[in-house]
């Protein structure tokens, strides 16, 4: 006698239809995957733009722009900005121009990389295939003060017959390379401006000195990324000492330095435990071999050096010195994972 289904088994059935209506869900968890990370990876794009931008985004609407950001204000102007006295004033002597802000600027860059033959291969981001300009678009605008336009002529001039050095690591040789381009722009004649020891450009050479023939000066970068001498270990080291870096003597390029007309230093990118003791680069002072130095006291220790060298080598009546400390550096990762 066959039993029919009980009131149990009717209860269990829709249990039983959306258990397996879920489990057809299973089919679809692939592509559920595959939009979750795409939705991901815009979200972390779309911040790094943000961060990038977030300060363009305090201007206003300009109806007459014709640019893609129309409804910015580009060109890092306002009405209160207006009121700021200039650097170059006598009102201005007393503007601290390390208080500011970078402001977009419409009117920016100074000059083109394609238009310039005297920047690393390495270093011309358009050539090697970035897409965009922003970067290009950005000026520097003191809270207090303007400062004034920069102008290659008038730049030309007050460097003649002098020497403008710059000493460092990679980020003050951008600086270098990138002032020489702004010079270069107000020459006509190229063929003026040339090595001295007719070195090409490269990031592996030691030293390169230009001259502007037209104004017998020179802008010169020397690559010193400590500032103090790194050679190698006294005899009978530790296996594990491959180089030191002495902290109580100067590079020896620093002889080259001292009777310059302007002094740029730059250190601290090439400071950290990577670039010295991971890779067997340890301090030292006199003979001596100090294992136990932190990077930071080790660093500490070579500004020490460089203001005593300053103070008893370089004539500062005769040559302005200038000290960059860290700043951004060349790259930027994105990892989505």
């Amino acid at each position: 006698m066959c039993k029919g289904p009980s009131q149990q088994d009717h209860e269990t059935m829709p249990n039983f239809e959306v258990f397996k209506r879920f489990k057809r869900l299973r089919l679809f968890e692939p592509s559920l995957g595959v939009l979750g990370f795409f939705f991901f990876a815009v979200c972390v794009i779309c911040c790094f733009f943000y961060l990038d931008y977030k300060a363009v985004a305090k201007g206003y609407r300009v109806p007459s722009q014709s640019q893609r950001f129309m409804w910015l204000k580009l060109d890092g102007s306002s009405s209160s900005e207006k009121k700021k006295v200039d650097f170059l004033s006598q009102e201005g002597k007393g503007c601290d121009v390390f208080d500011g802000d970078w402001v977009w600027d419409e009117t920016y860059p100074l000059y083109e990389s394609r238009d310039c033959s005297f920047l690393d291969e390495g270093f011309r981001c358009t050539e090697n295939g970035r897409p965009d300009l922003f970067y290009t678009k950005w000026r520097w605008q003191p809270k207090h003060c303007n400062l004034p336009r920069f102008d290659g002529k008038v730049m030309l001039e007050k460097l003649r017959n002098k020497r403008l050095v710059f000493v460092g690591d990679s980020i003050g040789r951008n600086q270098w390379e990138s002032f020489l381009c702004m010079l270069a722009s107000a020459v006509p004649n190229k063929d003026s401006i040339y090595e001295v020891n007719g070195s090409p450009i490269t990031k592996h050479k030691g030293f390169l000195v230009f001259k502007f023939k037209d104004y017998n000066c020179t802008v010169e970068y020397y690559r010193a990324p400590f500032l103090v001498l790194q050679s190698r270990p006294p005899a009978l080291s530790q296996q594990k000492i491959k180089t030191t870096l002495k902290l109580d003597q100067m590079d020896w390029n620093s002889i080259r330095w001292k009777d310059a007309d302007l002094l740029v230093f730059n250190t601290g990118h090439w400071w950290n435990h990577e670039k010295t003791i991971r890779g067997g680069c340890y301090f030292q002072e006199g003979e001596k071999v100090k294992m136990e130095m932190t990077v930071e006291h080790a660093y500490q220790r070579s500004i020490e050096t460089v203001m005593q060298w300053i103070h008893n080598e370089v004539n500062t009546s005769t040559t302005k010195v200038f000290f960059r400390t860290f700043a951004p550096v060349h790259f930027r990762f994105v990892l989505i994972l």
